[in-house]
């Protein structure tokens, strides 16, 4: 959860992972205007929005795998299984906030 400051134009310009007087306003997950803050604090990154890509390609394959029986997901490292396990379950969540808030955040 984040929090953010916004001018008088409504345009954040300051986020906090903490609430404190000049941050009071909570961020909704996948805020669109958090992304564009960060982006611009930070720069475009072509490369890493291109990995971003790659990552759910790839476990878009690895799900087609499992689902064909070519491997099984007990076969994948434990780290690895860990780590698709987590990105699950945050999407899942990203989900389920998505059809509440009626966002098209993909």
């Amino acid at each position: 959860m984040v929090y953010v400051k916004r001018d008088g134009e409504g345009r954040i310009v300051s986020v906090s992972l903490t609430h404190d007087a000049e941050h009071d306003e909570v961020a909704p997950p996948g805020d669109p205007a958090v992304t564009g803050f960060a982006r611009a604090v930070m720069g475009e990154d072509p490369l890493a929005d291109s990995d971003m890509r790659l990552v759910r390609v790839l476990e878009d394959v690895i799900d087609l795998l499992i689902g064909r029986d070519v491997i099984r997901f007990t076969d994948l490292p434990q780290a690895a299984q860990a780590k698709l396990m987590e990105r699950r379950s945050m999407r899942q969540t990203r989900d389920v906030l998505n059809l509440l808030g009626g966002d098209d955040l993909v």
